[in-house]
């Protein structure tokens, strides 16, 4: 069945169906109108004979890869599991290949973009990996292109799809003032120039104004959404005989609070009793952590899907939603202070 599969050509099709190749290669590659009852005959010799057409073949005759491109910022973070999973399932349900690939723009030792026209026929890029220069190019080539919380710049008619942040900061951070009492609370803010973290520190700023507390920069911390980062500058801040007073930390995302847990347990202090942790995304450790993280639920896995279903309607020429917006949700664990039977 393979040997004669391979041994069928092109040719072999058109003269059993009574056409030419020309015909049968519109047919199969679907660039131009087939009649129907060609199509059908068509359709009935590549069955008689098993024709199966060399899938290279048909994308070098539509100039595709049939294969779509994942940017992110890092391949270590676990913050990235749900999402490429939310992508891939709307791509293998579009019978297209995702290549997957790390980069950040400006970081020393990146060269070029590893995914675009060259290997793909449209990427996906999450929140910084990409510049703004960067990004204007695709764009002004008409290449296919949708990014992860990330607004597109000078207006450019680039589909995005991000989460709810300042809200959510806001009602975890009025929880930890009106729940628990806390009044001095260490930011761990998030990477430079991320969009995700200038509107959780919005949040974090409001819920703090709202009840008359002054923003205090001596209780600002580097974060950067990742456990040692986190780490270290804790560490720092609380082998610092001269640190402020501060009764909670709010550590930017879940991985953060990994770093933040470590930190406080070397130095002693007790998580709810004496310090309050709350952090963001709701991972998949936030539960089995020690006390069990509250956290803010983040739609992590639909963002994935959301952003794939825009490029494949850019791929398939239909209208995409340019903006996306998914709602949060706050759930209350034992590491802010509540108490759960």
């Amino acid at each position: 069945m393979t040997k004669r599969s391979q041994s069928i050509t092109i040719r072999d099709v058109a003269r059993e169906a009574g056409v030419s190749v020309a015909t049968v290669s519109r047919y199969i590659n679907q660039n131009a109108p087939v009649s129907e009852k060609l199509a059908a005959r068509i359709e009935a010799v590549m069955v008689q004979l098993d024709y199966v057409p060399h899938e290279t073949a048909r994308q070098l005759a539509l100039h595709t890869k049939n294969a779509v491109g994942l940017l992110l910022t890092s391949m270590h973070n676990p913050f990235f599991g749900p999402l490429l999973a939310g992508v891939e399932k709307v791509v293998r349900e579009n019978g297209y290949n995702l290549l997957v690939a790390s980069y950040h723009s400006g970081v020393e030792g990146e060269t070029a973009v590893p995914l675009g026209p060259h290997n793909t026929d449209g990427i996906i890029a999450f929140a910084d990996s990409l510049s703004d220069e960067e990004i204007a190019t695709f764009y002004e080539r008409n290449f296919p292109i949708v990014l992860i919380h990330k607004t597109p710049a000078n207006s450019q008619a680039i589909p995005f799809t991000t989460i709810e942040n300042k809200a959510a900061t806001r009602k975890l951070i009025t929880h930890l003032i009106t729940a628990h009492n806390r009044r001095r609370i260490v930011l761990l803010r998030g990477p430079d120039n991320q969009e995700d973290a200038h509107w959780r520190e919005e949040g974090f700023r409001a819920a703090l104004e709202e009840h008359g507390i002054p923003f205090d920069e001596n209780l600002v911390l580097d974060g950067s959404f990742e456990g040692e980062v986190a780490y270290r500058s804790l560490k720092a801040f609380l082998a610092n005989p001269e640190r402020p007073e501060f009764d909670a930390v709010f550590a930017g995302d879940d991985d953060a609070a990994i770093g933040v847990y470590q930190a406080l347990n070397e130095a002693g202090y007790k998580i709810p009793e004496a310090v309050s942790v709350v952090g963001f995304d709701d991972s998949l450790m936030a539960p089995f952590m020690s006390p069990p993280l509250t956290t803010v639920r983040a739609p992590t896995e639909m963002v994935g899907q959301s952003v794939a279903r825009q490029l494949f309607c850019l791929l398939d020429k239909k209208e995409p939603e340019l903006v996306t917006l998914l709602p949060t949700e706050m759930v209350l664990r034992r590491s802010c202070g509540c108490e759960f039977a």
